[in-house]
Formats: C-alpha cells, structure tokens, sequence
C-alpha cells in the first residue's frame, strides 16, 4: 500500500510547492463537483506542510504558519464554491430529466439525487450550510438547489461559509496529526483520526443517511 500511495504522496506536496493555495482552490472544486475526492485527502496534508515550516507559495510570497492556513482556507471555500456552483448551474440548465438520465454517466446515480432531493425538502436553504460539512451529500447538494432554481446568490453564500468551516476544521486536523506523526506519537494520530471519523460519522448516519435511504413517502429508517 505504501508503495502504491508514495508516488501519489509525493506529487501532491510537490505541485503544493509549486502552486500552493491554487492548488488546493482546484482540487477542492473536483472534491465538489461530479468527482468524488475527499476533502480529506486534500486540505490536511497541504495544512501540515504549511505549518512545518516549508510554507505555500501565492502570488510570489512565502506564506507560512497562520498566513498559510487562512490561505489554505479561503482556497478551500473558494474551490469548493466552484465546483458547487457548477453543478448547480449544470443542474438549473438541463433539468431534472437530463440530470436523472445522465448523472450514471457521472458517477451519480438516480437514487442519490432523489436522496438529495430529500434532505433539500427537509432542511430547506439550510441545508446548503450543513452539507458542506457532510460526505456524500456535499457535492450532490447542488443538483437539487439547481433543479428548484434556487436564488444563487443564497446558494453561494451558505456553499462558501459551510466550506469554509470545513476547510478550517481540516486545516486543525492537518496540523494536530502532522505533529504527531513527527513525533511519532502514533497512539495520538490514531485517537484524533477515530475521534474525527466518529464524529463525522454520526453526523453522516443523524443527518444524512437517514434521509438518502428513505423511501418514496418521505419517511426515514
């Protein structure tokens, strides 16, 4: 696994070095879009290598410490509001109908729209907030908003704090397990990704999978 997993590793710190917070902004709008990459995988490792002293390098500075972390947030929210925002105009332009027929074609299958469709009628505007901070319905919130004509400005601004609060939650994240895993405190990195894991878990199972799964009249497990 490790051997499979370096390359990867090592490309990802080393197109950081190279174009820093922007790197961040355009994989956190695949993380948002039909794609399914993990925020997870890509907010905390560019926060570790950011708070170790090495930096990120925007718009010819050196960023490093605090700088880089609220840069690493704003590149979060601001990617992730791209790519929001794509499937939302996507989904507002071609329609239920077309999303339904093609969105298999996207990785999204029918029943994971009308799972999204659910909680958008359940949470209402609302709803746009919390997902940010949820797997699996985060980068299928957008259908739904897009399908209902939504007011777009209301969608961005509920996509970009929601994203914002997940990108710093990841940034903490990065920076707690990086200095663990520095001092070799594996016992710690381990507590911290179960306590994380559990957390969103929970959340995922209360908020989340109880509405995806529920069936054609609306009610939950």
């Amino acid at each position: 696994m490790k051997q499979f997993l370096q390359p990867i590793i090592d490309w990802y710190f080393s197109i950081l070095k190279i174009w820093g917070p922007w790197a961040v902004a355009l994989l956190m709008a695949v993380e948002s879009s039909i794609v399914p990459l993990p925020s997870e995988v890509v907010i905390p490792p560019a926060a570790h290598l950011a708070w170790t002293g090495e930096g990120l390098k925007f718009c010819g500075l050196q960023l490093t410490g605090w700088s880089a972390q609220i840069a690493i947030v704003i590149a979060g929210a601001f990617g992730s509001w791209v790519g929001a925002a794509l499937m939302y105009w996507v989904s507002r332009v071609a329609g239920r109908p077309f999303v339904m027929r093609y969105g298999k074609y996207f990785f999204i299958s029918a029943e994971k729209i009308e799972g999204a469709e659910r909680w958008a009628s359940h949470y209402g505007a609302m709803g746009i907030f919390a997902a940010r901070l949820l797997p699996v319905v985060r980068h299928l919130i957008g259908i739904p908003a897009g399908i209902v004509r939504m007011n777009f400005w209301k969608y961005s601004l509920y996509t970009l704090i929601g994203s914002a609060i997940w990108s710093a939650v990841l940034c903490y994240l990065g920076v707690k397990v990086g200095a663990e895993i520095s001092k070799g405190a594996m016992h710690q990195v381990t507590f911290w990704l179960v306590g994380f894991l559990g957390v969103v878990g929970v959340l995922y199972y209360v908020f989340v999978h109880r509405h995806m799964k529920a069936g054609k009249n609306g009610k939950t497990d």
